[in-house]
């Protein structure tokens, strides 16, 4: 079966449709697939729901999609860098649903995984447990029951995701901070499409080095990535004695 494809529009050819669930890798600006992104911006889908931490910054990532209207509704962690973001969310111009970021991960491997929901502790007597089943369990001190929330696994149309390598049959391999929800998203959609720094020949890769085997990955595509820099910080420079 053919996985390389020429570009990120030819890989999201017959994917795309109005109000479809999306689940995107990335860590702040840090493994976003970003040329997914474009593509998705110039196809004008709309109407979409996406699980992400985060929605990038306004012109980046997610973020080029608000500016677009073409989000519906977030399914996130954290908005505080991405001004349009927090504008229509408090504008009621845009749905959102907090998620902590573990249970937003764990949400995600587990529609990977076939499981529709487990119970977690995160959120217990907060906002986050609002509508949701509890339930106890003998997990305290000596068997004391502790109450916890049910969270449902996350079952998306599609996963868009950044690797650092890939070879030709979709095995994949992060590097740093991109594994975070990268490998989770990649596992919860009907279809994943990666978008890779590097594609090498089957079996190159080292077997032990693989983060994702290629049984989750669909659709590859090689590009050229701007890689920003979120917050970019420095030391003063110190004056000549």
């Amino acid at each position: 079966m053919k996985k390389v494809y020429s570009s990120a529009a030819e890989a999201l050819d017959g994917l795309l449709h109005d109000g479809m669930f999306i689940a995107a890798g990335g860590f702040g600006l840090c493994g976003i697939p970003e040329l997914l992104l474009q593509a998705i911006k110039d196809a004008g889908t709309k109407d979409l729901t996406f699980a992400s931490n985060n929605a990038g910054v306004d012109d980046f990532g997610i973020g080029i999609l608000l500016q677009t209207r073409q989000v519906k509704k977030m399914i996130s962690s954290y908005v505080g860098e991405n001004a349009e973001f927090m504008r229509q969310y408090l504008s009621g111009e845009l749905e959102l649903e907090f998620n902590p970021q573990g249970t937003l991960a764990e949400r995600m491997r587990a529609g990977g995984a076939g499981i529709p929901g487990f119970f977690t502790k995160t959120g217990v007597g907060t906002v986050i447990a609002e509508g949701k089943m509890e339930k106890q369990f003998p997990t305290g001190p000596d068997g004391a029951m502790e109450d916890y929330i049910m969270e449902e696994g996350i079952f998306a149309d599609l996963a868009i995701i950044k690797a650092w390598k890939a070879d030709e049959t979709g095995n994949l391999v992060f590097r740093k901070t991109a594994r975070n929800f990268n490998a989770p998203a990649a596992t919860c959609g009907k279809v994943c499409v990666v978008e890779v720094e590097e594609i090498v020949p089957t079996g190159s890769l080292d077997p032990d080095a693989i983060h994702l085997p290629g049984i989750y990955v669909h659709r590859i595509i090689k590009g050229d990535h701007e890689k920003r820099i979120e917050q970019r910080t420095v030391r003063q420079k110190k004056e000549q004695a």
